[in-house]
């Protein structure tokens, strides 16, 4: 089947720069692993994989955690305005 039909895609112009790096190393345009991706949707009748919010790293897991620990035990401090918040950081 011919294909005829153009469809505009807006990113980043680094991340553009990467993905069509990676697909070159495959032989391939950004425009065939488009239709790739389109055509394994259609075989799947849904995404051909399976969409998942990112795990955090081992900073963010260490930083919710130290929040957690500030919660249990009141070590944290809280403000009740963004004046007292900004007060404190330039003290």
């Amino acid at each position: 089947m011919p294909k005829d039909t153009v469809i505009n895609i807006r990113t980043e112009g680094e991340t553009k720069k990467q993905i069509e790096n990676l697909f070159s190393q495959f032989g391939i345009t950004v425009s065939d692993a488009v239709n790739m991706f389109f055509h394994q949707a259609l075989m799947q009748n849904g995404f051909p994989f399976i969409p998942k919010v990112p795990e955090p790293n081992a900073t963010t897991l260490a930083a919710m955690a130290e929040v957690e620990e500030m919660l249990k035990t009141g070590s944290g401090k809280s403000f009740h305005s963004m004046e007292e918040l900004l007060a404190d950081l330039n003290a």
